[in-house]
């Protein structure tokens, strides 16, 4: 085989992968949507103990079906790229390479003391489930977005990290550990939970000027809650240019270029869709 032939076998093999603008391409992502929606299902019904009393040996023959398209699919990955390294390492490849590893460790993993070790290698398999932002057009636009946002979120957490050190150190100082205040880091918890409204109940204010500072944190709360979600809103705005989610790049498979576009944005590789 030569190195045209090749190079021509593994560009269209990536493109049936990698991108959704061809027939085949479409197939191959319906098919991998149908695996991966199935084997996350499985593995939520296998944990039921009345169900898996009844199927569990048919849910493990489904499991190695599923295992092997997996392994199929991450090795046509492995090949098709131009850069090996960048997939294998890349957030999307591992979790590939975690959708297959759980069965083929737990071959050699026996006996009753690696029960517990055998049971998370098992879960891992609900890990399936992030392999569905391949195939989910929006999910371009948000991880643009949220790439273009990751400064302002970052100032924005340490601002909110500031504030609940100094209200939970406040609380402390105020209330004590007569009324459950009975450390910084206990009185931080309260503020993190007070700030974000989410309200346990565990640890309450029992003074007066205590009620009045938790008071103030809920209301402040709801201001703050507001915040990330304007920031990323005004990236959304800005990413929903006109770009193709289809086309990526066969070097760092970087999706959402413009249409457009010749070249990846990120490491300057030719698109395949102008490498004719």
């Amino acid at each position: 085989m030569t190195n045209t032939t090749r190079a021509k076998w593994r560009d269209t093999l990536y493109r049936i992968i990698f991108e959704a603008d061809t027939p085949a391409g479409k197939l191959f992502d319906i098919v991998l949507v149908i695996a991966i929606v199935l084997s996350v299902l499985a593995v939520m019904l296998d944990s039921v103990p009345g169900i898996h009393a009844r199927w569990g040996n048919l849910f493990n023959y489904f499991e190695w079906l599923i295992t092997i398209i997996f392994s199929v699919e991450y090795i046509a990955r492995v090949v098709s790229v131009r850069k090996h390294g960048a997939y294998i390492f890349s957030f999307m490849g591992i979790v590939d390479l975690l959708s297959t590893l759980p069965s083929y460790i737990g071959l050699f993993i026996t006996g009753s003391s690696y029960a517990i070790s055998l049971r998370l290698l098992r879960l891992l398999r609900i890990f399936r489930i992030l392999k569905l932002s391949y195939y989910l057009e929006e999910s371009a636009v948000m991880a643009n977005a949220l790439a273009a946002s990751r400064r302002k979120l970052l100032v924005f957490l340490l601002t909110v990290l500031t504030l609940v050190i100094i209200l939970g150190t406040l609380m402390f100082a105020v209330e004590g550990p007569e009324h459950g205040y009975t450390s910084i880091p206990e009185s931080i918890y309260w503020a993190i939970v007070t700030l974000t409204t989410v309200g346990y109940g565990d640890i309450t204010p029992k003074t007066p000027l205590g009620q009045a500072i938790a008071a103030m944190v809920m209301i402040l709360g709801y201001t703050i809650i507001a915040v990330p979600t304007g920031i990323v809103t005004v990236e959304l705005a800005r990413s929903r240019t006109n770009f193709n989610v289809a086309i990526a790049c066969p070097r760092c498979m970087l999706e959402g270029h413009a249409e457009d576009a010749v070249y990846c944005r990120r490491c300057s590789e030719k698109l395949l869709e102008h490498d004719k």
